[in-house]
């Protein structure tokens, strides 16, 4: 294995001293769409919620004629490109003193980094996105940082078709020989995000299998493996396991989804990102320091994401304040419309604001105390650290 190391800034305040930059890497814009398969899925895990969805289903059909079709439809996070380059680089200069190197990869999509490229602040932003690639029974995403701008709209289409393409009668060495030419090009970082994380619910087991097979078949094109700043102590501990196994460097992904900055940077002697590149392909160095917010309990980390994308942003750019007009279903006829469009008389139904009230609670100081409690994942932070020092 190169250089790596692991801080955490509540532990080593000192932590960024002698650093020349940090650098967010791993955030999403109100460019990415996110999928609302999970909603269908909560009536997987919750049995009893099943009757009553089927219940504001049927209703929804018989109000609108339009039945809820959760694979067709996304919502986008709050944040547009500015806002979120902003947040990412005002967390660095401000908590670590330091000169910010921050990279945007939205799923699947340039736009955030094409658009900021036309501002002086920020136009020096690397071309990156966050790749779907399906892959066995599941599918990964590897955040394929810095892109050539001359070509990087070429490559987000060659990247998309591989993405649509069956798997079935997919030539089996496509996908390698796609990363092999990414990895032909200097500049390029490979890193394989959340690596351990089952997000497409196939099973731990075979999760783990495929991702052991494709970093037989591909590691050698890959750069680092994520420790992803919204994913557990413990998942990130076996990812450091796993990184060992393959020869491979870690590095911090923090996956912002909200208004909370990464919970996690990397540090660096470098001062732009190609020298970054080239500092994490080559050299093999990686410094990442983990921000507070990270030991705050998981569970509450995300229903604050949660919180985040439901909340309302008046002083937000027209379109983008209010959580309805973040989130987009197909209309009676099939074409995808923001949600606070397709209320009937303009009003949405009293069992949706209920809903969101009832979820809002959840952010009431007395409740959101209690649930900070009983979701705390000290024990499993102490022995993460443990581990660590040991």
């Amino acid at each position: 294995m190169g250089n790596t190391s692991i801080s955490y800034l509540w532990r080593e305040p000192k932590s960024a001293e002698g650093f020349k930059a940090g650098v967010s890497l791993h955030s999403h814009t109100n460019q990415s769409k996110e999928t609302l398969d999970f909603i269908a899925e909560m009536s997987q895990d919750w049995p009893w919620l099943m009757p009553i969805m089927r219940w504001a289903e049927d209703r929804s059909a018989e109000k609108t004629g339009i039945r809820p079709q959760y694979t067709k439809s996304y919502w986008t996070p709050p944040l547009t490109p500015k806002l979120a380059f902003d947040l990412e680089e005002q967390q660095i200069q401000n908590q670590l003193q330091l000169p910010a190197l921050v990279s945007i990869s939205d799923h699947d999509d340039i736009n955030a980094p094409m658009l900021l490229r036309s501002l002086n602040s920020a136009r020096h932003i690397p071309v990156s996105l966050e790749w779907t690639v399906p892959f066995g029974p599941t599918a990964f995403h590897l955040g394929v940082h810095n892109l050539p701008s001359a070509t990087g709209t070429a490559w987000q289409e060659r990247l998309a078709e591989f993405t649509a393409l069956p798997i079935e009668g997919r030539d089996p060495k496509l996908l390698t020989q796609i990363l092999a030419e990414l990895d032909e090009i200097p500049g390029v970082l490979l890193i394989f995000n959340h690596p351990l994380w089952d997000l497409y619910r196939v099973g731990a087991d075979k999760h783990g299998v495929s991702v052991n097979e494709f970093l037989a078949i591909n590691g050698q094109y890959i750069h680092a493996l994520e420790l992803n700043g919204l994913r557990t102590w413990k998942e990130n501990a076996a990812v450091t396991v796993l990184a060992g196994k393959w020869n491979q460097i870690t590095i911090s992904g923090g996956d912002r989804h909200g208004i909370e900055p990464n919970a996690n940077v990397n540090l660096t002697n470098a001062t732009t990102f190609n020298e970054f590149v080239h500092e994490v392909r080559r050299e093999r160095i990686s410094h990442t320091l983990f921000m507070p917010q990270y030991r705050e309990p998981w569970k509450h980390r995300i229903l604050q994401g949660t919180l985040d994308a439901i909340r309302d942003y008046p002083h937000f750019p027209e379109g983008m304040r209010t959580w309805d007009e973040r989130v987009f279903h197909p209309d009676s006829n099939g074409i995808i419309r923001p949600l606070s469009t397709l209320w009937k008389d303009n009003v949405v139904p009293r069992v949706v604001t209920g809903a969101m009230k009832i979820v809002r609670m959840m952010e009431a100081r007395p409740v959101a105390r209690g649930l900070k409690m009983a979701w705390s994942d000290a024990g499993e932070m102490r022995a993460a650290l443990a581990e660590i020092d040991a």
